[in-house]
């Protein structure tokens, strides 16, 4: 089949998610890519602990023709690598959240970034789309001008705490495709080849191809 033409759950976050398949089915999507936590899309946790939840979901999803080829972790995934502050509270789960402490928040984002891997296996679903958040975007475009090598340090520390959370991914047969986006470590083509050289061509780690960034992503 030709491409398949799928919509992200995550804008329509205030619509459960059986109003959202029947509504794409009418409007001719080929399925959905659900995101993690947002009104039940896809709650890794009850895939994890209940063997039931995805069966019926997958069965209600395929009563309106709707496939799902990939999950999203966009919200969680940009607290793994920024700088957190209040603002991320409102995109986070509670859990994650926890008590605010920078450090316990990122902890958490990583655990549950590797157990999405784990969830999206369990499912058959080989892709996870996501965010990796950034430690050096606000230097990109700052005055005074940045040091190199404050740019070259966010790409090592993309290398530390995305390279374990790979390997998750690489043991469940599962691939993360980064929306490159302003924001991310990868914002353009020369940021996306840099972040690849950085996580050493991981075979996990990889790109989304989202048609509404297409200039940016050459």
């Amino acid at each position: 089949m030709p491409r398949p033409i799928t919509l992200f759950t995550g804008q329509w976050g205030d619509l459960n998610l059986e109003t959202i398949a029947s509504r794409m089915s009418e409007f001719g999507y080929d399925g959905l890519e659900l995101a993690c936590g947002a009104n039940d899309h896809f709650d890794i946790h009850k895939v994890l602990e209940d063997d039931n939840y995805w069966p019926e979901k997958k069965a209600m999803l395929e009563k309106y023709g709707m496939n799902v080829w990939a999950v999203s972790n966009h919200c969680v995934g940009q607290c793994v690598l920024d700088k957190i502050d209040s603002r991320h509270k409102n995109i986070v789960p509670n859990y994650v959240w926890g008590d605010g402490d920078p450090e316990g928040v990122r902890e958490r984002a990583i655990k549950e970034s590797k157990d999405v891997a784990r969830a999206a296996a369990k499912c058959g679903i080989k892709i996870v789309t996501g965010f990796t958040g950034s430690s050096i975007w606000p230097l990109l475009y700052s005055w005074p001008p940045a040091d190199w090598k404050d740019i070259d340090a966010g790409f090592e520390l993309l290398n530390e705490l995305w390279t374990p959370i790979m390997d998750v991914y690489q043991e469940c047969g599962v691939k993360f495709a980064l929306e490159v986006h302003p924001t991310e470590i990868a914002f353009d083509l020369y940021s996306a080849e840099a972040a690849l050289k950085a996580m050493n061509y991981h075979p996990a780690f990889g790109f989304n191809f989202d048609p509404s960034h297409r200039i940016w992503q050459g």
